[in-house]
């Protein structure tokens, strides 16, 4: 895909929390039968429960390989004061290539998106790693830094990556009487 027209790129994830990379990977993300993709809005009420992602592809590389899955949120609190950048909401290592996240070991639990104001994007980043690695939990979910923790782990760029856009739900209208 041409890069002036990667929804990545588009949607400024690219930039906002990775650099650019070429993905090798395939990662599919599913709620509830919905697949994510860069072009959909998710409500908050149907993201709910943790997703299903399936990890894997034809490239026979990948089933030596372990990965670990990031779950943020570039825009919290707001996209226009977005001071919380990144939120971390779901942390999964050690998934088995050509699985799931189902399979991995869950660092830090997933915490549903409900953004109060705006549309953010919830951005799912996979990174490849070599064998099982022991990952800690930071000590808080906002301001988490996907780049830094790409770092401090040695894994290099992103094999995969996808986001869905989210906004708070209009509430029921009630009449006085």
């Amino acid at each position: 895909m041409r890069r002036e027209r990667d929804p990545l790129v588009l949607g400024h994830v690219i930039g906002d929390v990775v650099d650019s990379f070429t993905r090798s990977t395939n990662l599919i993300v599913t709620y509830s039968e919905r697949e994510v993709s860069s072009v959909v809005e998710i409500k908050p009420s149907q993201v709910v429960n943790q997703p299903r992602v399936d990890i894997g592809g034809d490239d026979l590389r990948v089933f030596s390989h372990f990965s670990k899955c990031v779950m943020v949120d570039p825009d919290a609190p707001s996209p226009n004061d977005p001071n919380l950048r990144e939120y971390l909401h779901w942390l999964v290592t050690d998934i088995p290539s050509t699985t799931g996240a189902s399979f991995g070991q869950e660092v830090v639990c997933y915490e549903s998106p409900t953004p109060s104001m705006g549309i953010h994007r919830i951005v799912f980043v996979l990174f490849r790693q070599l064998g099982r690695q022991t990952v800690y939990a930071p000590g808080w979910r906002q301001n988490f830094n996907t780049r830094d923790f790409a770092e401090l782990y040695n894994l290099g760029s992103p094999v995969a990556a996808v986001y869905f856009n989210c906004q708070r739900e209009s509430g029921s209208v009630r009449t006085r009487r």
